[in-house]
């Protein structure tokens, strides 16, 4: 459920709202979230998420979502479905029907041939090659194309022409003219539109010829009566264009969309280039965009974290014009503490030490019900049963215990969580040395009270090992073992291949024992194994006959980079 609590506060965008709507500049405010669907959203773009869709909820606004679809070859429908269901999970609702830039293409042709018609616009036969010659340097200014001063009747010909298909890919482009000597390389006579014959996942084959995202993405926000359009600060050279687009087209709509720039999030030990993640996928190194070791929102999702959790994230990254520079244990802080309240307890043994307890009686020994959660009564309880054979974590059991150890020793008592206080009486070996099973007694007067005339402080989790669900558990950790793969360089100054610091610990698969309740848990629940972490049931392999856990997070952070 959102509340207003939930969103970034006291930044800049804010205050430009807020006085906008005071001034009665603008009545009501309408935002935009406009993702190229050519690949899966990440955590930068949670992050924008959650200011877009947040500020036209805490505004009483509406917020658009539109796919700025200007790459064919690079977009399909997996995307634009994958990013819908992102932002749903998010919980978030857009405005209307999603809006796709290509369905403006009609509109965006014809004001291209209007700027064509008012000199502002001319077609170029300069190659990519040479374009870059003539453009200059941020400290030389460029020079005119041979082609500028082509008439506007010849100019809408060749545009014509281009439109309908009788010039090869690349071979001409349409061009605005603006300043080759401009300060902002950007207003050096743009390109707006170039000849890619490509089908297109909206548009089919009906063009030929596609507006470049500066051109597109302007005329979109006024089409759509955007108010604010919101983007990170690698736009903030790009304003210049987006305003001189928009002064010099007939007003699409009467509300003039203003462009402002905040920070975009830079995630430790991750990435957030599309092109590095789809590399992950498409190498192998991972098992697809929703593996959950991915930055991925789906990849999140599918390793438990929460959206309540993300939107926490993304308040306490803030909005702000400085970097943004997050660590991961930011993120992995707001899953915790989202969980804490949130998910039930169960107890499972991920390491499992036999223990034979020798005194157990069939009708003198008795299980006990234990709470879901202390905190909140209406998860409910379940039977903890027990038997004569339990298992404990392989840790939990010390022959020679360090200073301060207060679990299991020879000798030594330790209180079963929601059970008896038991007593090591014998430890066996295997012929190797290894500790293989434990025999303890137990202290049948202690189930629901302490033990008379001595304490024992030590609590440990446990299973029955008669009724305990054999689980596949996944244990995740963080996919690169720096905080910059992509910004490592080697002896000659170069930057070094991210992949070459992917984490080989970053996924380990093992068996583990749970209580009972475990059997019957449907995908995408998620739990906190006492003692251990929060896990979650897998979106995709979790299934009755093989329970599928995935570890979000410890119950605190541990990692430590190698």
């Amino acid at each position: 459920m959102l509340n207003k609590d939930q969103f970034a506060d006291n930044h800049f965008i804010r205050t430009i709202i807020e006085e906008d709507l005071k001034s009665g500049k603008h009545e009501a405010v309408q935002t935009r979230f406009p993702p190229e669907p050519n690949g899966y959203l990440h955590i930068g773009h949670a992050k924008s998420i959650c200011l877009n869709f947040g500020l036209a909820y805490i505004y009483d606004g509406l917020c658009n979502l539109r796919f700025d679809d200007t790459n064919p070859e690079k977009e399909n429908d997996e995307y634009v479905n994958a990013i819908k269901e992102d932002v749903e999970w998010l919980g978030f609702h857009w405005a209307g029907e999603p809006r796709f830039a290509s369905n403006y293409f009609d509109r965006l042709y014809d004001y291209a041939v209007s700027l064509i018609k008012d000199g502002k616009a001319y077609v170029d036969d300069l190659t990519p090659e040479e374009m870059r010659e003539y453009r200059g340097t941020l400290t030389e200014a460029g020079k005119n194309s041979p082609y500028r001063d082509r008439s506007i009747e010849e100019n809408l010909d060749l545009f014509t022409r281009m439109k309908n298909g009788e010039f090869p890919d690349g071979s001409k482009t349409l061009r605005l003219k603006i300043d080759m000597a401009s300060g902002n390389i950007n207003m050096r006579d743009p390109v707006i539109y170039r000849i890619r014959r490509a089908h297109h996942h909206n548009t089919g084959d009906k063009w030929c010829i596609y507006p470049m995202y500066d051109y597109t993405h302007c005329i979109s926000d006024a089409i759509e009566g955007i108010t604010h359009s919101l983007c990170t600060l690698e736009f903030e050279a790009h304003r210049p264009l987006y305003d001189w687009v928009l002064d010099n087209i007939p007003a699409p709509h009467a509300t003039r969309p203003r462009q402002y720039e905040f920070s975009r999030l830079e995630l430790l030990y991750s990435i957030t280039s599309k092109r590095k993640l789809n590399q992950l996928v498409s190498d192998g190194h991972v098992s697809g965009w929703d593996d959950p070791r991915m930055p991925t929102i789906s990849g999140m999702r599918r390793r438990g974290y929460t959206p309540e959790g993300l939107r926490l994230f993304a308040k306490r990254a803030g909005i702000s014009k400085s970097e943004n520079v997050v660590d991961m244990s930011v993120l992995e802080g707001a899953i915790r503490e989202e969980l804490e309240n949130s998910a039930p307890r169960l107890m499972a043994v991920l390491n499992p030490l036999k223990v034979t307890l020798t005194n157990f009686e069939a009708g003198k020994t008795q299980s006990r019900r234990a709470a879901f959660h202390p905190n909140h009564e209406e998860m409910g309880d379940r039977e903890v049963p027990v038997s004569q054979t339990i298992y404990i974590e392989a840790d939990d059991f010390a022959e020679n215990p360090p200073k301060g150890f207060k679990r299991l020793i020879p000798g030594g008592e330790v209180r079963l969580r929601h059970g008896y206080v038991i007593k090591c009486d014998e430890v066996i070996k295997d012929e190797a040395g290894n500790v293989v099973e434990l025999k303890c007694s137990i202290d049948h007067d202690t189930l629901g009270k302490n033990p008379e005339g001595r304490k024992v402080k030590g609590v440990i989790h446990w299973v029955s090992a008669e009724h305990a669900a054999e689980i596949k558990v996944r244990l995740y950790d963080r996919l690169f073992t720096v905080e910059r793969p992509d910004a490592v360089r080697g002896e000659d100054g170069g930057y070094l291949p991210f992949t070459d610091f992917l984490n080989p610990e970053s996924i380990k698969e093992i068996t583990a024992y749970a209580e009972p309740a475990a059997k019957d848990l449907p995908a995408e629940s998620r739990w906190q194994f006492e003692r251990i972490g929060y896990f979650v049931t897998d979106r995709k392999e979790h299934g009755k006959d093989t329970p599928v856990f995935n570890r979000t997070v410890t119950l605190k952070d541990s990692w430590q980079p190698k």
